[in-house]
């Protein structure tokens, strides 16, 4: 079992590495953009990247994971399946650049803004056509070169952004500018094998796969970027530019589960049929809450501070963001509750169940706007962020319930419980503002939860004998 596990997360840590490593250069952007664009500017740049994010599922529409689920034959696969992705991209972004003052209108960044639907069509088709070589470079066990690629590009992406910017004066143009030119760097980069073919044998099967995944894929994105938009209607685009500063705030909790999902996905197809594997997959969700779950207080108890920090005598983040921050916990915590979905989803996809994910996602999804809409009016950017969180509990509840069915998992809800309560237990003092935020008692109560964390689940008889004895092997203590 450790073994196993030791495997997962050493590719979860060099797939982690291009991830981290992009995502954290991307994060560098935010605090840039905070100090060179007005919340409304930086309002509109998100809602338009909500909506690429959200086209992105419209323009792979699950040939990534068919082409994967179809490796053995992977030549036949792969051809097949990028044809017909290259040749639905090209028709899909055809038809934005043929009426981008009507997209911009109906995306209600106004009709002046029609040229950066240009830009999100050209965006929307390198990143399409490029999700199946990334899908070769996972399957093909060479995380060294997806992680190369990853990083160069964003690298590319974060240069230009400030150059565009700061020198040439462009603006949010000067942000698609930069997008365009590092999505075309990957496709140049990533290699592709391939024969322009449409097998009449091998696309019915790769089809009948992906697209019942593709409403799962819409209602799963739509979970993660439908706020804005609703947000931008409901409030105006300061508010969403606000709400985005802030709530990419929560990006190491998103990393952590990005880095794991990159792994995790081939980790339980390959040993799916191995005996002993559903309790590897218990004890991997047990292993990944209680990592998260103290990562995630962390983050909760210092990023406040770190918004704060003066570097060459300005904040990190400009203060006309920090109203804020009060939503940066709730994100964090419903990323945790997705990542939890991330490794519920394993039975589902072992038992080829494609449609039990297909209605987790819209149930999700269905949560997901109907609790914006309540909760925006009521709530401001604090409702987007709850809405989220109730949307994944749904979307986890209903992947768990189905995966017992399908194909049983021995999770450790026990072990799993004792998590949550001794998280809770020892944050009520926060939870409830008994402490000053701006005393040194609250510099020390936060350092002394996360030390008493672990010790509190250790003398409550949480860790096994056999994770205690792996420890002091570890640690050349026996």
């Amino acid at each position: 079992m450790f073994k196993d596990i030791r495997s997962l997360g050493k590719e979860s840590v060099i797939y982690g590495l291009s991830t981290v490593g992009a995502r954290l250069l991307n994060f560098l952007l935010m605090p840039f953009y905070t100090h060179y664009l007005l919340p409304a500017e930086y309002g509109v740049v998100a809602t338009i990247f909500s909506y690429i994010a959200f086209l992105n599922i419209f323009y792979q529409y699950g040939m990534d994971q068919a082409y994967m689920r179809y490796y053995a034959d992977r030549e036949k696969a792969f051809s097949t399946a990028y044809s017909s992705v290259l040749l639905t991209c090209g028709i899909f972004s055809l038809v934005l650049a043929l009426a981008p003052g009507f997209w911009a209108a109906l995306g209600g960044i106004g009709a002046a803004r029609s040229n950066l639907v240009l830009y999100a069509a050209v965006i929307l088709f390198l990143d399409g056509v490029n999700v199946l070589p990334f899908a070769d470079l996972r399957m093909g066990h060479r995380p060294f070169y997806f992680a190369g690629v990853r990083l160069f590009s964003i690298t590319l992406n974060v240069i230009l952004n400030i150059v565009l910017i700061t020198r040439f004066h462009m603006g949010i143009e000067g942000i698609f500018i930069a997008n365009v030119v590092s999505s075309l760097f990957s496709v140049v980069a990533v290699p592709k094998r391939f024969t322009f073919m449409l097998d009449k044998e091998m696309l019915p099967k790769l089809l009948n796969y992906a697209l019942p995944l593709l409403p799962a894929g819409l209602g799963a994105m739509a979970v993660q970027v439908i706020d804005r938009p609703i947000l931008l209607r409901l409030s105006g685009e300061a508010a969403v530019g606000v709400y985005q500063a802030n709530y990419r705030l929560g990006i190491f909790m998103v990393l952590l589960v990005s880095m794991f999902d990159q792994a995790w996905r081939p980790f339980f197809l390959e040993r799916a049929d191995k005996p002993g594997s559903v309790k590897v997959f218990a004890r991997v969700l047990t292993y990944f809450v209680l990592a998260l779950t103290w990562l995630g207080i962390a983050l909760s108890f210092f990023i406040p501070d770190l918004v704060r920090l003066q570097i060459a005598g300005k904040a990190l983040i400009h203060p006309s963001y920090w109203s804020g921050l009060s939503i940066v916990p709730v994100v964090l915590f419903a990323y945790l509750i997705n990542g939890i979905y991330v490794n519920l989803l394993a039975p589902i996809i072992i038992a080829k169940k494609t449609k039990v994910i297909m209605f987790a996602t819209l149930s999700g999804a269905v949560v997901s706007v109907a609790a914006n809409f309540a909760l925006i009016p009521a709530w401001g950017i604090l409702g987007p962020p709850w809405a989220a969180f109730a949307a994944y509990c749904v979307m986890a509840l209903v992947v768990y319930v189905a995966g017992r069915r399908y194909f049983p998992v021995p999770y450790e809800l026990g072990r799993l419980g004792l998590i949550a309560v001794t998280a809770l237990a020892l944050c009520v003092p926060a939870l409830a503002g008994w402490i000053d935020g701006g005393t040194s008692a609250w510099l020390v109560y936060r350092l002394s939860v996360l030390a008493a964390f672990p010790v509190c689940l250790l003398a409550l008889g949480f860790f096994l004998p056999e994770e205690k004895e792996k420890v002091r092997a570890l640690m050349n203590l026996n």
